[in-house]
């Protein structure tokens, strides 16, 4: 028995079946600005793996506001972080989201953080730097049992953030 690959399944077809499709073009749809505090100590727990150097951050609290979305960060979540040697920070956050009507949303986020070592030093230290002048962005899914709020649980959102003193802020995009 003889199995097709998708690629040869494809090659197997005329090439006018696949070309009057093209995949869609990317959109985004502004959801809103996040602020997410981080005000605890951090806890860093050094080297655990050949990636790079674990560190948990908690997040304390914050709030969002947009046209998508509004409410507040519960003081429960925190980034799951690696720094690599070279100063790429992998982010990995979880935490969760009080709708401004009471509903709850789980949100977890990756991302990456990079840029010039004098630059991330001075954001490492909670000075103000232009976040012009490093990496900071993130992808975000959601989940959560709300009726109204069902179409985050088949959403997909990317954010462009910056990190200003003891706290992230990001503009969160829906990816349409």
């Amino acid at each position: 028995m003889t199995t097709l690959t998708f690629s040869h399944a494809l090659a197997a077809q005329p090439d006018a079946d696949h070309t009057e499709f093209e995949p869609p073009k990317p959109g985004l749809t502004y959801m809103g600005r996040f602020s997410v505090d981080l005000s605890a100590p951090i806890w860093e727990l050094g080297k655990t793996s050949d990636a790079g150097k674990r560190r948990i951050i908690p997040i304390t609290g914050g709030h969002f506001k947009g046209p998508l979305v509004n409410g507040e960060i519960l003081n429960n979540g925190a980034d799951w972080q690696v720094v690599t040697s070279d100063g790429l920070a992998m982010i990995d956050t979880r935490y969760l989201l009080k709708m401004d009507d009471g509903e709850l949303v789980y949100l977890q986020t990756k991302g990456l953080r990079y840029g010039p070592a004098d630059v991330m030093a001075d954001v490492a230290k909670g000075k103000p730097v232009d976040p012009n002048k490093y990496y900071f962005r993130l992808y975000m899914t959601f989940e959560t049992t709300s009726a109204k709020y069902a179409w985050l649980n088949r959403a997909m959102a990317v954010g462009y953030a910056m990190r200003l003193g003891n706290a992230v802020i990001y503009d969160a995009y829906l990816l349409k």
